[in-house]
């Protein structure tokens, strides 16, 4: 197995979380090498100290020198939303192989850019949607390519959290369009949206609304000083699917008591499955055709207890029943990301990131038109 000299540009949450992942990939597949070549932030202070607490073996305050390095493998953006263009741009420029944090970046022609130059230069271009990477994710997509529940018809969907519900946490970059682009949008939706590229296939049309519940924060912890947040606290939307399901789908970053509430339920013919990832381990099925055996008597859901015997489990837990966690998603990225890179293939290219951002795109252009709008 060929080694992989990485670039990570970005010493933050994110940042630490790619690097556990690498960490974590070499230790429970073995096949995986990755080498921790070079990390890049702009706080020097936090960067100097990220490379010596996870391994990195040189620090430089410009991010342009962890591209530019022969050294250098694979890039891995893991900065806030805004610098994701710039930065992938350039290490396509320079051929290099690249892992982007989701999103690609704040517009979906950019994103539709970054991935044409991808397939142009074939380079390994890997968007980080973790979600994705979810055994049971994988699970439900066995379920519904295989027919098992018929028919799609309707789908059903949130993510919500309440971590921004408090009025007093400070504006930040995440409130800026020009920063973060959407809200609640682009920050939690886009994860059922990629789940659901995977299991479900396009949407072709959808139309929206939103609400800004905080319209004002303060500028700093404490100051009386406001700034003006410029997206979504929340937002529901009406999708059509081009295989014919219809869903609706929302979100919201002020949601009363949800803290990390993915949930979801598609609809088929034959069958219907519910997931909800505050309880991670569990899948929600049901089988018309079970129902049908005794005319509906033991008619119900049964939960299913991801095990060994679901894609990607077996790597962490021995048997049925015994949790795993965000880590160990951030690990299958990793072992995904590096088996990519020795010529297998993955899902979460970017041209699923422009996918996801098209319909992001087309969910704000409804919010102001009030009127359907294509994907």
């Amino acid at each position: 197995m060929k080694e992989v000299r990485i670039g990570l540009i970005g010493a933050g949450w994110m940042g630490h979380a790619h690097t556990r992942a690498y960490h974590n990939a070499k230790m429970v597949f073995g096949d995986d090498l990755p080498i921790l070549r070079m990390i890049s932030d702009v706080n020097e202070a936090q960067g100097r100290k990220a490379a010596q607490d996870m391994g990195y073996e040189e620090f430089v305050s410009d991010w342009h020198k962890v591209i530019e390095s022969p050294d250098v493998d694979l890039v891995n953006v893991a900065t806030p939303n805004c610098m994701h263009y710039e930065m992938v741009k350039e290490a396509l420029k320079h051929k290099k192989h690249v892992f982007c944090e989701k999103p690609l970046s704040l517009t979906a022609t950019e994103s539709e850019e970054l991935a044409k130059l991808a397939q142009e230069n074939g380079v390994v271009n890997y968007c980080g949607f973790s979600n994705v990477m979810n055994p049971a994710n994988q699970y439900v997509k066995e379920l519904v390519q295989s027919g098992a529940l018929g028919r799609i018809m309707r789908v059903h969907a949130t993510y919500d959290q309440d971590m921004l519900l408090d009025p007093k946490i400070p504006l930040a970059w995440r409130h800026i369009r020009k920063l973060a682009g959407s809200g609640a949008l682009g920050d939690l939706c886009s994860h059922l949206l990629s789940v659901f590229q995977i299991i479900l296939g396009d949407i072709d049309e959808v139309m929206g609304m939103d609400a800004t519940v905080i319209p004002e924060r303060p500028l700093k912890p404490g100051s009386k000083e406001m700034g003006k947040v410029e997206n979504d606290d929340i937002i529901t939307f009406m999708a059509h699917f081009a295989n014919g399901a219809i869903g609706d789908i929302s979100s919201s970053r002020v949601a009363t008591g949800r803290k990390n509430y993915f949930y979801y339920e598609i609809q088929g013919t034959e069958g219907s499955v519910v997931y909800d990832l505050e309880r991670m381990g569990e899948v929600k099925v049901y089988f018309k055709s079970d129902a049908d055996k005794l005319q509906g008597r033991d008619a119900g859901f049964r939960t299913v207890l991801l095990n060994p015997q679901h894609w990607g489990y077996r790597y962490f837990q021995p048997a049925g029943g015994i949790a795993i966690a965000f880590d160990d998603m951030k690990t299958l990225q990793a072992h995904v990301l590096m088996q990519a890179l020795q010529g297998e293939k993955y899902d979460c290219d970017f041209a699923l990131g422009a996918k996801v951002d098209r319909v992001i795109a087309a969910v704000l252009k409804s919010v102001e038109s009030r009127q359907w709008e294509k994907c």
